[in-house]
């Protein structure tokens, strides 16, 4: 096994060492795409292979969300592809990604509306930021974000979106109270969109 970490300017206490075993790291240097890794203060540690960073439990790293809203207020859903590594073909808000090392986040989220939907010239806000873990049932791989969440509108048609077909199934508009249900089922929805709504419900984040 190799040991593998990147120290920042944090106490030996926050900057905890991570192993990687030699065929994690060929593929890390193979050019995966990588994620950054951060303390619960969203404190840059290092960085990371994506896949290794979702395995064993997963590893603390930054994400953001994008929600979109139109001028009636429905929100703009994506249901993710088949072929994703976790949490495929639920709805979800959106967008959501990681930033790459160096990419701001609100960088990163207009490139991931451009890359997924077609979509550009889109403002964004940040309106919140949390932290959750959770496994995905189809694929036992883990999420453990600090999740950015930035807002903004839209008011297009749909049908005119240029899906990438390896992230996007479908997307959809939806009222508050079509959310609340699809919510509500527990099992139609990404844990990151169910958090961000109760958020957006109840804390103001929609405003």
């Amino acid at each position: 096994m190799l040991s593998f970490f990147h120290p920042f300017d944090h106490s030996p206490d926050e900057v905890k060492e991570t192993v990687m075993s030699r065929e994690e790291l060929r593929h890390m240097l193979r050019g995966e795409e990588a994620v950054v890794l951060v303390d619960g203060e969203d404190r840059e540690l290092g960085t990371a292979g994506k896949l290794w960073a979702h395995q064993g439990g997963g590893r603390r790293h930054r994400a953001f969300s994008v929600m979109l809203q139109d001028g009636a207020g429905r929100v703009l859903l994506q249901r993710r592809a088949a072929g994703k590594y976790h949490f495929p073909g639920l709805w979800t808000n959106a967008c959501c990604s990681h930033p790459r090392p160096g990419e701001a986040v609100l960088a990163a989220a207009r490139r991931r509306l451009r890359e997924e939907l077609g979509l550009t010239g889109v403002e964004l806000r940040e309106v919140g930021v949390f932290e959750y873990r959770a496994e995905s049932a189809a694929t036992g791989l883990w999420e453990w974000e600090v999740d950015h969440v930035l807002a903004g509108s839209w008011a297009g048609d749909v049908a005119a979106l240029a899906l990438n077909a390896d992230e996007v199934a479908a997307v959809r508009w939806a009222t508050s109270e079509e959310v609340d249900r699809l919510v509500a089922t527990g099992t139609e929805v990404t844990p990151w969109f169910a958090i961000i709504w109760r958020k957006w419900r109840t804390a103001g984040w929609g405003a």
